[in-house]
C-alpha cells in the first residue's frame, strides 16, 4: 500500500510542472481558495501529541484534491496513527466537496462544504473539533477503538475575506453520525494570517519575505442539538506559519494549545504539499 502510494506521488510529480499554491498556513480552517480546474494537490498531513494518562500518538493523513470547476474542488482523505505501546493502524476516509456559489471576489466570500467520512473510533487526525470531543476520546486502545466504525455527514459554512494583505476566514460546522440516533453536533474555526511581505523581491531568492507567511487558528466544539454552547467542549489556539518553496512544496507547521482541562496539552501539526498543473493533460500528451 504504501509503495503504491508512494509511485503514484512520484509519478505525478514528475509529469507535471511546479507550481506554488498560495494558500493561507491553516491545518483546520478553511478559507474560500479552491483548486484551480484541472490541478492537482498531493499533501501529507500529520499530527503528533502526548495526552494526559494516554499514550502518545502520531495521526497520518494523505490528501488529494483536484480541481472540478472553478466552483468545485473535491478531495479524498486517507487516514492512519500510530500510537506508541499500541499498534499503527489505517482509521478511514474522507471524501470532501466544496463549491463556491459567487466567482467574482466579494467583501465575504462564501464557500460551502460537504464531507462523507467512514472512520473508524481510533481516528486522530483532528482535521475538526466538535460536539463535546475531548481528551478522554484517547484513552482508548487501538483494538478497543478500530471496532467501531462512524459513518458520518459534515457540512460547513466557509466565510472568508482579503483585505491589505489579511486573510480572515471563519468557519461554522456541522457533523451528524449517520449510523446511530445521534444529535447534530456543532463547531467552530476561526483564522487570521498574511503573508511575511506583501511585494516579491527582483531578483529570485528561496527565503524571501514573501515565501513565508503567519498567522493563527482558533478552533473548538459548540456542543449538540440537546446542549448546544461551550459546556463539555474543547478548544485549541494555535499561531501557524508556512513557507513556500520556489518551484518546490509547501510546509507548514503548527503549536496548538489546548485551552481547558477538557483538550490535549499541545498538538504539533505539520503538513507538506505539492500542487501541479494540469496533471491529466500531461499524461495525455506524454502517450500521443
Amino acid at each position: 500500500m504504501r509503495t503504491a502510494i508512494a509511485s503514484l506521488v512520484f509519478t505525478l510529480l514528475l509529469a507535471a510542472a511546479p507550481c506554488r499554491a498560495q494558500e493561507p498556513p491553516y491545518f483546520v480552517t478553511y478559507s474560500y481558495g479552491l483548486e484551480e480546474p484541472g490541478n492537482l494537490e498531493v499533501a501529507f498531513k500529520g499530527a503528533q501529541a502526548s495526552p494526559k494518562y494516554a499514550n502518545p500518538f502520531i495521526s497520518e493523513t494523505m490528501e488529494i484534491e483536484y480541481g472540478v470547476q472553478g466552483w468545485w474542488t473535491t478531495e479524498l482523505y486517507l487516514a492512519g496513527q500510530n500510537t506508541s505501546n499500541d499498534s499503527t493502524i489505517f482509521t478511514g476516509y474522507r471524501w470532501e466537496n466544496r463549491f463556491r456559489p459567487l466567482m467574482r471576489e466579494h467583501f465575504i466570500n462564501p464557500v460551502l462544504y460537504v464531507e462523507f467520512e467512514h472512520i473508524s473510533r481510533a481516528d486522530k487526525s483532528l482535521l475538526e473539533v466538535t460536539g463535546h470531543d475531548s481528551i478522554s476520546d484517547f484513552l482508548l486502545t487501538n483494538s478497543q477503538a478500530r471496532s467501531e466504525i462512524e459513518k458520518s455527514l459534515e457540512l460547513k459554512l466557509i466565510l472568508s475575506s482579503n483585505t491589505r494583505g489579511w486573510n480572515i476566514s471563519e468557519n461554522f460546522i456541522a457533523e451528524k453520525d449517520l449510523n446511530e440516533p445521534e444529535p447534530w453536533e456543532f463547531g467552530y474555526a476561526l483564522a487570521v494570517s498574511r503573508p511575511l511581505a506583501l511585494a516579491a523581491r527582483g531578483k529570485h531568492c528561496v527565503f524571501c519575505p514573501e515565501n513565508f507567511s503567519a498567522g493563527a487558528e482558533l478552533y473548538g466544539g459548540l456542543g449538540t442539538t440537546d446542549g448546544f454552547g461551550l459546556q463539555a467542549t474543547s478548544h485549541y489556539l494555535a499561531p501557524t506559519v508556512g513557507f513556500d518553496i520556489p518551484n518546490g512544496p509547501n510546509v507548514s507547521f503548527s503549536p496548538g494549545f489546548g485551552l481547558n482541562d477538557n483538550s490535549l496539552g499541545v498538538i504539533y501539526r505539520f503538513t507538506v504539499s505539492y500542487e501541479v498543473q494540469q496533471v491529466f493533460g500531461h499524461f495525455h500528451r506524454s502517450s500521443q
